[in-house]
């Protein structure tokens, strides 16, 4: 098991050093002059060239590149030019709304989107699992900007039952942060329990299926324990794959829901960086998503060992 750790780690971190790449090199071919963009067109030439020494611009790339890495690897990830702040003190600040919103949206995901999918599976091809996929197939098609903004139209709006957006602040109480959150989540997470349920279903068809299955149902054991003991456990692999991928796809696609709501979260922090042109912020949020997708994924290849002990004597 400790090879198996050792291993992950050392392809997450050349994963990590590949993406840092990517990422430095996407940044620098955009187009347009960060400098100008900052100081406006009617900026001086001398003010410009000072602006670029200090942002270090008149570096060479390689040497840029490096100063970059070598910042990232004692935790710091440059200033921001726009805010005049450390960016790993902007992150900070925005990630207490947007790491509690991306899992607010993965529970509410998981509860809705299993509990569907063996409803689904155990019923197949009756209406109660026509109906079920088909409203998960609605789930899929429906962008999720879209249901947030009928959201606040009916539960903000209509109903005046949660705020329409904006984030009093965790200083203000867990109840009023956590009901600012609301609607976002549920926004965020019915699109991706959709995906799930059906990712469920099919795993669970695929495992009802086995001898081991109709053996138990053969000895008389009750049903909802095969679906819940038996089937579930084995059908989680593929569930668990998808959980990861949806973690990551919460923390790092919340662009478009946090301005829908005007969350002062990542993602807005993000669309904030790239209107402003403020490139060192980008570079730094968008490589601790990466961090942090290698993270979900080294813990989904130890949930897989711990769901399904084959993996792990094979580990």
């Amino acid at each position: 098991m400790t090879a198996f750790l050792l291993k992950r780690l050392l392809i997450g971190l050349a994963t990590l050093v590949v993406a840092s790449l990517v990422v430095f090199t996407v940044m620098e071919i955009l187009p347009g002059d960060a400098a100008m963009l900052m100081l406006g067109m009617n900026a001086s030439p001398a003010a410009l060239d000072a602006l670029r020494e200090q942002m270090g611009l008149n570096q060479p790339v390689i040497m840029r590149y490096l100063n970059w890495m070598a910042g990232l690897a004692v935790g710091d990830f440059g200033r921001s030019f726009t805010y005049s702040s450390p960016v790993i003190d902007l992150i900070a600040e925005r990630a207490v709304v947007s790491l509690p919103l991306a899992l607010m949206a993965l529970v509410m995901s998981t509860a809705i989107a299993i509990p569907v999918g063996l409803f689904a599976a155990a019923r197949r091809g009756k209406t109660a699992d026509a109906v079920a996929m088909g409203a998960a197939q609605i789930g899929v098609a429906v962008p999720n900007f879209w249901f947030a903004l009928l959201l606040v139209y009916v539960f903000a709006v209509w109903l005046r039952w949660v705020p329409a957006g904006g984030f009093p602040g965790w200083s203000a109480g867990l109840w009023p942060g956590l009901k600012a959150l609301i609607l976002p989540s549920v926004a965020l997470a019915l699109p991706q329990a959709a995906i799930l349920a059906r990712v469920t279903r099919s795993a669970m068809l695929e495992v009802l299926g086995e001898d081991y299955i109709r053996t138990a149902r053969a000895k008389g054991m009750p049903r909802r324990i095969v679906l819940w003991r038996h089937a579930l456990r084995n059908a989680m692999i593929p569930v668990l794959t998808i959980l990861g991928l949806q973690f990551a796809f919460l923390l790092a696609g919340t662009i478009i829901i946090e301005n829908v709501f005007y969350l002062p979260g990542l993602g807005r922090l993000v669309f904030q960086a790239i209107t402003q042109r403020d490139l060192i912020v980008v570079e730094g949020v968008v490589i601790l998503l990466v961090a942090s997708v290698i993270v979900v994924n080294l813990l989904v290849d130890l949930a897989y060992a711990l769901v399904d002990p084959r993996l792990r004597i094979r580990a």
